[in-house]
């Protein structure tokens, strides 16, 4: 390398810079007096800055050999398990009450149709069995200082009001529990859940959560049900929030993703009508344990649909001076939207499917061939044209597109 050959003639290797006229002009300009000029730029850049580099010389330092994953999702377990069988201890953090992330909503994958739990639950099991790896659930990271190779972190452990040593997992102080009219988080707010509840049934760790907003006991002092019938004696009204601190040798950040917000597009109706879902929500409609049971009904009345519309794009692809969403192309929504909707016509052959679109873009390996077959085996209606609005009229919604 030019660097090797530098440190052989006796200069400091670190004091080379390169303008690589070949590959960033000649190679890619076809017209000759704009690549030069763009060739004499790059010299005088590359010039400029060697002048003011400063020698370096290699040195070491300690490396703590131990990882931080920010993230319990599908990423951030898979890299913790990567870690941990090359030997090295590992660290989870993660905000929810269970680590498996967005994953644990999604009923099925794409383009094979795979049952997501059937992918996810078996690795969750792994990484909580894996004695290199500690989970730091219901947890968050609130500092970070230090360079690679030495981080120091800070950890705030949220108070479960439960022991997390202690809990079994037995769900006898969520059946007793009276308060049943929270909004639930894992099924987006479309059913309700205890103010002690554990996420759902393979939830890792499978230990209760006591929401303070909710639970009478912590606001009022009165109740204290689930303390009465937990016979391992878990419930901890007392727990306080817990600072933990440690050091890292790196920090793997696999946070993910938060939908888009919603409120942005009125012209969608969606807070004007229940019936107008997200495809996170749809996907808990369809699970077996979502909130009906894994059968497709509208959420304003219960009743199944015979028609269904799907928007594409919404929030990706926008203008550049557009606040509401996203320039660039998602790169997820049109093979999601396929496999909704041939998850319908299979279940359902008597219900319509149509699908507005900009264009198809399906970049991955027999995803192209997924697409046709959702047109082609099941008949689903594509329509090359954006939505202007949803209007509710009486149990109906009025999609206006173009075509």
């Amino acid at each position: 390398t030019f660097r090797k050959a530098a440190e052989e003639a006796g200069l400091n290797p670190y004091m080379v810079e390169i303008a690589n006229i070949r590959e960033h002009c000649s190679w890619i300009h076809k017209d000759m007096e704009e690549a030069t000029e763009k060739a004499v730029i790059l010299v005088r850049t590359a010039i400029a800055k060697v002048k003011l580099n400063a020698p370096l010389m290699a040195g070491e330092s300690p490396v703590v050999k131990r990882a931080l994953v920010i993230g319990g999702g599908i990423a951030g377990m898979q890299t913790a398990l990567d870690i941990a069988d090359a030997g090295f201890e590992v660290d989870i953090v993660e905000t929810k009450p269970t680590i498996g992330g967005k994953m644990t909503q999604i009923d099925k994958t794409f383009p094979t149709l795979d049952c997501a739990a059937c992918i996810l639950t078996p690795k969750m099991v792994d990484v909580a069995q894996n004695d290199k790896i500690r989970i730091f659930s219901y947890s968050e990271v609130t500092d970070v200082q230090g360079f690679v190779g030495n981080f120091d972190v800070k950890i705030k452990k949220n108070a479960r009001f439960v022991k997390e040593d202690i809990c079994t997992g037995c769900g006898a102080c969520v059946d007793k529990c009276p308060m049943k009219k929270i909004p639930n988080e894992f099924n987006l707010g479309m059913d309700n859940r205890k103010a002690i509840y554990i996420p759902f049934a393979q939830a890792v760790p499978k230990v209760a959560t006591i929401d303070p907003n909710a639970c009478n006991m912590l606001k009022n002092g009165k109740c204290g049900l689930c303390a009465k019938v937990c016979t391992a004696g878990a419930i901890d009204y007392t727990q306080k929030d817990e600072f933990i601190e440690e050091k890292y040798g790196a920090i793997v950040v696999a946070t993910g993703f938060n939908p888009i917000s919603m409120d942005k597009f009125d012209e969608f109706a969606y807070n004007q009508s229940k019936d107008v879902i997200t495809s996170l929500e749809f996907e808990r409609l369809t699970n077996a344990a979502g909130p009906t049971a894994g059968k497709l009904l509208r959420p304003s009345d219960g009743k199944h649909p015979h028609k269904i519309v799907f928007v594409q794009c919404v929030g990706s692809r926008c203008s550049e001076d557009n606040s509401k969403g996203k320039p660039y192309c998602s790169k997820i929504c049109c093979m999601y939207t396929a496999k909704h909707a041939m998850l319908i016509r299979d279940k359902y052959p008597d219900t319509d499917v149509s699908v507005f679109y900009i264009d198809v873009r399906t970049p991955g390996k027999n995803f192209d061939e997924f697409y046709r077959r959702a047109v082609e085996e099941y008949g689903v209606h594509y329509i090359k044209g954006m939505v202007g609005k949803v209007s509710p009229e009486g149990n109906k919604l009025i999609v206006q597109g173009s075509d």
